[in-house]
Formats: structure tokens, sequence, C-alpha cells
């Protein structure tokens, strides 16, 4: 227990102990009161328990401090957990705050339960300092996601996204488990410390390099990074709205700060150099290919798309890309610009799915001329939809420009503007150009376009969506407006 008391210990996991207690007093009120009840009846106070129990797991998170550590250093309690918890139970609380599909939630308490454990398994993510604990996290995560894809049991495309989406994550399971099992094998242990001083000593072996190889290509398919993307476009068109927004967000960027602690601290003294040439063997050369093709890919994929999910399935496999490049400069610049990156992506990726269900409710939102004359059927869903996408394009002064320039930025420190990363982050930045013109599309059809004529009904918003997609949009500009406050997060 490594000198803990069992009052520390639980303090550690106030989080984790919050969302699992909250999911099953949803269960249980559900039970006790929602009989003969229809699913709106049922969905209000699933929803409002839902949300108290995130809002105690972020008052648990505060309360757990920072630089301490659980069960012998198997979890680590530290400014990354901290940020990485912060970020995902935001996102969590806004996709329950965006929840108002009544039409396919028929279970609205079970799957607010499904949502928050998956949401205590991105938080145990976050702190893993373990190889099996971080592979439990992950798998508690991806079990609750791959049910909440296949919510929707009356539609075949929500059947076919949850299928794609479960074979897909379960290859991507046995690639990590794989690579776990090789590592352990290398040196002897499964704590990320212990192996960081074995591989520091014995360096880059054969068995350490395929270990590492089948790592990065677990990761790349539970992250939807080219080419191990093919479940992304399916699974976001498919699934229901709130669970595409919760897989694209929070399950993002729980997995890459599993990925960030895996890597630099873990897995150190085998990054390799890119910074310099010529090349040095290592998982940064195999992360940077990834982000480049995971920019190519998802950028002229995204081009090619006039389905609204499709293009969002792409967008995110290039934002992906863009992460991955911070990855491979967070040994300098530190986890900071990859976390500001993601979590900024995922406030505007959780709005744009927000807008997008709330548009499907009033009637279809498939094709992008759905979204034609949105301005004039509801200007609060257009100016926060204009919020969203605007940030996902990197337009100053919103966070999603922040985002891109310190990642662009320090990418750049790494190896100057004639290095391999300084080739790589200028191919990112003229890919973002490409972005700019299909995020530009959405926005043409939203905000210029004229209504189809089978669709000028004002489009009603519940109190509590549109409430969600202000207090996104809102925290999008305030953190455009000051990007040095989150940065300060991570020290």
């Amino acid at each position: 227990m490594n000198g803990l008391s069992y009052a520390e210990l639980f303090r550690a996991f106030l989080p984790e102990t919050a969302l699992t207690l909250g999911a099953l007093i949803v269960l249980g009120f559900d039970l006790a009161t929602g009989r003969g009840k229809d699913t709106a009846a049922r969905l209000r106070p699933a929803v409002f328990i839902g949300m108290l129990a995130i809002v105690a797991a972020l008052y648990g998170s505060l309360q757990a401090g920072i630089d301490t550590t659980a069960f012998g250093g198997v979890f680590s309690l530290d400014r990354l957990t901290l940020a990485a918890r912060l970020g995902v139970l935001l996102l969590a609380w806004l996709t329950l705050g965006l929840l108002n599909d009544v039409v396919t939630l028929r279970h609205p308490a079970e799957y607010v339960a499904v949502l928050l454990l998956a949401t205590a398994g991105f938080t145990l993510m976050a702190g893993a300092q373990q190889l099996l604990v971080a592979f439990l996290a992950l798998e508690l995560a991806s079990i609750s996601l791959y049910v909440l894809a296949g919510w929707d049991k009356s539609s075949p495309q929500s059947a076919e996204a949850a299928l794609k989406y479960f074979l897909f994550g379960a290859m991507s399971a046995a690639f990590l488990l794989f690579g776990f099992s090789l590592l352990y094998g290398a040196t002897g242990s499964i704590d990320l410390p212990v192996i960081a001083i074995h591989i520091s000593l014995q360096g880059m072996t054969p068995l350490v390099v395929v270990a590492l190889a089948m790592i990065i290509v677990g990761f790349g398919y539970k992250a939807a990074a080219a080419p191990f993307h093919l479940w992304a476009p399916d699974a976001y068109q498919g699934a229901p709205a709130s669970s595409a927004a919760l897989i694209a967000s929070a399950s993002k960027l729980a997995g890459f700060a599993l990925f960030l602690r895996l890597l630099w601290p873990g897995l150190g003294f085998t990054a390799g150099r890119i910074s310099e040439l010529p090349l040095v063997v290592g998982w940064t050369p195999m992360v940077a290919l990834l982000a480049l093709a995971s920019l190519l890919v998802g950028n002229f994929g995204a081009l090619a798309q006039s389905n609204v999910r499709r293009l969002l399935a792409y967008s995110a496999i290039a934002h992906a890309g863009a992460m991955l490049l911070g990855v491979v400069a967070a040994g300098r610049a530190g986890p900071g610009p990859v976390f500001y990156y993601a979590a900024t992506y995922g406030l505007a990726t959780v709005g744009c799915f927000g807008v997008v269900a709330i548009v499907e409710r009033a009637g279809r939102c498939q094709d992008l001329t759905d979204l034609a004359g949105l301005y004039k059927r509801s200007p609060l869903l257009a100016g926060c939809l204009a919020v969203f996408v605007l940030s996902l394009a990197g337009v100053p002064p919103l966070a999603g420009f922040f985002g891109k320039f310190s990642v662009f930025a320090s990418a750049l420190k790494l190896s100057g503007l004639n290095g391999p990363t300084g080739w790589l982050t200028l191919a990112a930045i003229a890919l973002s150009a490409v972005g700019l013109y299909y995020y530009l599309l959405i926005l043409k059809q939203a905000l210029v376009a004229a209504p189809k004529e089978n669709a000028t009904a004002k489009i009603n918003v519940p109190v509590q969506a549109g409430l969600a997609l202000l207090i996104a949009s809102t925290l999008i500009v305030l953190f455009g407006l000051f990007p040095s406050k989150i940065l300060q997060l991570f020290g």
C-alpha cells in the first residue's frame, strides 16, 4: 500500500468512486421510480444524477491532490493525471448535458450508467503507472463505448457501428496485450518506472523494438490514426450522436494521456531520435510516420465527404495526426501542448455532435445540405456551430488556433525548420489549410445557404442542451483568449 491509509486511498480514487456510485444510483432510482413512465420522464432524473456524479468526481479530483501515488506506485497522482481527469470529466458532463435523444435512448438510466462507467475508465487511464492497470482501464472504457455505440437497437447503422468498433477494438487490444507481454518478457516488470530503468541499462533490443511496434499499432487503432482508422467513419456515422461525441472527445483525451505516460516516462529511453539527421531507430520515427499518414488521410478524406458525421470522423483522424506530432515533441515541450490541443478539440467536437443531434431530432442531418439555412431555423445553433467549426479549423482567437500553434511551435523547436519535424510541421500547416476548406463548407450551408423548402420550421432547442452548447462555446472562446492559464496546469 506504500504507506497510504485507507482514507488516503479513498481520497485518491474519489473520482472513480463517485462515478461508480453514480452509475448504481441511476440504475436504482430508475428501477424504483421509472416503471410506467415514458422515456423523456426517465431521462431527466437519470441525466441529473449523472451530472451530479460527475460534479462530485470533479470535486474529488481537486481534493485528491498531486505528487502522490497509490497502491505501491501502481497509480500516479500528478499534474498529468489531474489535467486529464478534469478534461475528461468536463467533456463527459457536456455530453450528458446534450443528451436529449429520447427516440433512440429507450433505456436512459442504463445509458447514463454505462457512460459513467466509461468515464471512470478514462480517469483510471489517466494515472495508470502499470501495464496491467493501463490495459484494464482501457478495456473498461472500450467495452463501455462498444455498448454505447450500438445502443439504438432499431438502427442497422448503429449495430454496424458497434460491430465494426468492437472488432477493430478487439484487434487493437490484442496488439496492445501482445506488446505489453513482450515488454514484460524483455524487462521482467510491468511497472513503468522499473521498465524505464531496465531499458536504460540494456538499451534497445530486438524484443523491445517489436514490443514498441505492437504497442504503437494498438494505440493507432484506439486513436483512429491512419492507416488504422477504418472503423472511425462507420462508427461516427452509425452510433447515437452522444456516443459518437464521447468516442471523439473524452476517449481521445484519455487515450493520449495514457499514450504520453507510456511513451515518455516509461519508454523514453527507446524514443530514438528524429530531431537530427540521421534518424535513430525508436518510437518517435514510428509515431511521426503515423502523424503524417493521419494528416494526409484525414484531411483529403474529409474533402470527399458529403455526410456530416463522416466528415467529422475524417476530421478526427486529421486532428489525431496533429496530436501525434505533439506527442513526438512532448519530450522537449512537455505534455501541455498535446493536452491543450486534445481538450479544445474535444470541446469543439462535443459541440458539433450536440448540434447534429438537435438537428437530427428536428428532422434529419445526414448530408451537409441538411444544415442549409440553420441560421434562420435556430440562430443559437448556427452561432454555436460557427464557434465549434472555426475552432476546429484553427481560426484565431479561438482555442483551436492556439492548440495548433502550441503543437506546431513545439515541433518546430525540436529540429528547426529544416529538420525532419520542421518538414512535418510545414506539411501539417499546409494540410490545415486544406482542412479550412471543408470546415467552411459546413459554415456555408449553415450560415449562407437558404433553407430547403421542406425544412423551414424553427428548431426547438431543449434548455439543458442549449446551456451545454453555450458553456462549450464560451469555454472555447475563453481558452482561446487565455491559453496560458490552461497550459499552467502542467507546470
